[in-house]
C-alpha cells in the first residue's frame, strides 16, 4: 500500500475517532442540560406552591380520586397529613391529586399543573385556581376533560366538609372550557353529605357524575382570602 494512502487512512481513522468522542461528549452535555432544565422546572413549581403545613395537620385516611379506566374514576385511600382549616385542607388534597398519582394510567391532571390558589367563600363556594398547564396539557376530549373535573370535585367533596360547590379558574381567569369541551363557565355541585358521612365507597364511578350547578351567571366578584369582596387576580 502506498505510503501516502496509509497516511491518509490513518488521518481519517483519527478524525473518525475524534468525531465519535465528540458526539459522545455532546450527547452527555445534552442529557445534563435536560436534567438541569427538569430540575429547574421542579424548583419553579415548588416555589409557586406555598407551604401549607400547619400546626393542626394530623394524619388522615384521605380519599383521592384517580382514573380507574378510560371513562371512570375511583377513590384511592391515602394517609396524608391534613389541616383542620378547610381551605388549607383543600389545597393539600388537590396537591396530592396532581403530584401523587399511582401511575401515568391513573393520572387525571397534567403532571405540570400547579394549584396557584385555593379558598372557600362564606357561602361554601370553593375556588380552585390552576396554572395554564391544566388547560394546555389536559388531552382535548369530553371524557378526559370530564375525568379531570370529576377527580377535582370528588376529591374535594370527600375530604373538605366546608365546600358545597366548585369554581375552577385558570391563572385567575374564568375560561369557557377546559380544553375545548368541558364547560367551566359555571359551578359544579359538591355533595356535602359525602364529606360529612362515613366512608365513601372506593368503587369506580363514571365520568360526568358531578353535575353542574343550576345555571346562573358567575358572580361579578369572587372574594379572595383575607379580602371582603375582591376579584381573583386576572
Amino acid at each position: 500500500m502506498p505510503r501516502n494512502l496509509k497516511i491518509t487512512l490513518g488521518i481519517l481513522s483519527v478524525a473518525v475517532l475524534i468525531g465519535l468522542i465528540s458526539l459522545r461528549g455532546l450527547h452527555q452535555r445534552i442529557e445534563h442540560l435536560s436534567q438541569e432544565q427538569g430540575s429547574e422546572e421542579q424548583q419553579r413549581r415548588e416555589l409557586l406552591r406555598p407551604a401549607i403545613a400547619t400546626s393542626t395537620d394530623v394524619m388522615v385516611n384521605a380519599k383521592i380520586f384517580w382514573a380507574a379506566g378510560a371513562d371512570r374514576i375511583a377513590a384511592v385511600d391515602m394517609q396524608l397529613p391534613l389541616s383542620a382549616d378547610p381551605a388549607k385542607r383543600g389545597r393539600q388534597v388537590l396537591d396530592a391529586l396532581i403530584a401523587d398519582a399511582p401511575g401515568e394510567a391513573q393520572r387525571t391532571l397534567p403532571e405540570n399543573a400547579t394549584l396557584l390558589g385555593f379558598y372557600i367563600l362564606p357561602d361554601g363556594t370553593a375556588i380552585a385556581d390552576f396554572s395554564e398547564a391544566l388547560a394546555s396539557e389536559t388531552p382535548s376530549g369530553i371524557l378526559s376533560e370530564e375525568m379531570a373535573v370529576d377527580s377535582i370535585a370528588r376529591t374535594l367533596e370527600s375530604n373538605v366538609a366546608g365546600a358545597h360547590r366548585l369554581k375552577i379558574l385558570i391563572h385567575g381567569q374564568e375560561v369557557e372550557t377546559l380544553a375545548g369541551h368541558a364547560d367551566l363557565t359555571g359551578f359544579f355541585e359538591l355533595n356535602p353529605a359525602i364529606a360529612a358521612s362515613a366512608p365513601v365507597t372506593p368503587a369506580a364511578v363514571p365520568v360526568g357524575s358531578v353535575a353542574p350547578a343550576a345555571p346562573a351567571a358567575a358572580p361579578a366578584a369572587l372574594a379572595s382570602p383575607g379580602s371582603s369582596g375582591g376579584k381573583p387576580s386576572r
